[in-house]
């Protein structure tokens, strides 16, 4: 059995409505850079100042550091008025897979491209709590504000095992709706599991290497338990 599930947030755990995939494309082209659909999806669930660097660059665009610092500033704010405007839910199930999973001593940690500015209100405006305590939704939560470098490099999966006490990198399971996610959970070297909750459909998440392709994080209960202790 697993002894860690690490989730990625936005189009995995937490419906946000695409606002993530407009809020970048937007920023990135307030820059005169055109955004193509399948770069964007190639650079969701990254880190976001490494995905407006990269998307600036394909669209032809010089990524100064001023210039990244603004469109961040930028997608920040679209992200922000749109989140007012339709808050995120949590995906159907999703918080009954997670308890149900805690339930059988499974510690569950969350992953994000988000920083700590972002990624902190949007689960508080879902009242989820963080920690080992009474009322709480997960164990951890980790964000690029944590890490020195954020997904496909797999350490903020190795920070939730460092958070949630977990050691053996075989008993993790990562599971996200984008290639980064996949990616990440592979370069962890524990279980690297696609979920079609996101933009990306079963061929799309199935040509980077993975262990398993699910519905939704709401399969992973039943995964876990098929896994050797």
């Amino acid at each position: 059995m697993i002894e860690l599930a690490v989730f990625d947030m936005a189009g995995t755990t937490v419906d946000d409505h695409g606002i993530v995939y407009i809020a970048l494309q937007d920023a990135v082209q307030e820059t005169g850079a055109p955004v193509a659909v399948a770069d964007l999806q190639e650079w969701m669930g990254a880190d976001k100042v490494t995905a407006i660097t990269a998307l600036m660059e394909l669209g032809g665009q010089e990524p100064t550091q001023e210039r990244v610092a603004a469109a961040f500033v930028r997608f920040r704010e679209i992200l922000a008025e749109r989140y007012a405007a339709t808050p995120p839910v949590a995906l159907p199930g999703v918080a009954a897979a997670i308890a149900t999973l805690r339930s059988r001593g499974i510690k569950v940690a969350l992953t994000t491209g988000f920083d700590d500015d972002v990624a902190y209100p949007l689960l508080e405006s879902l009242g989820w709590g963080v920690g080992a305590g009474e009322g709480s939704t997960v164990d951890a939560v980790v964000t690029t504000s944590d890490v020195a470098q954020g997904r496909p490099a797999p350490y903020m999966i190795h920070r939730a095992m460092e958070r949630t006490g977990v050691h053996d990198v075989r008993k993790v399971l990562a599971a996200g709706d984008t290639v980064v996610d996949v990616q990440a959970g592979r370069n962890a070297g524990g279980i690297s599991v696609g979920v079609l909750t996101g933009k990306l459909g079963r061929d799309a998440l199935s040509a980077h290497s993975h262990d398993y392709i699910l519905a939704g994080v709401v399969q992973v209960p039943e995964l876990a338990e098929t896994q050797p202790a």
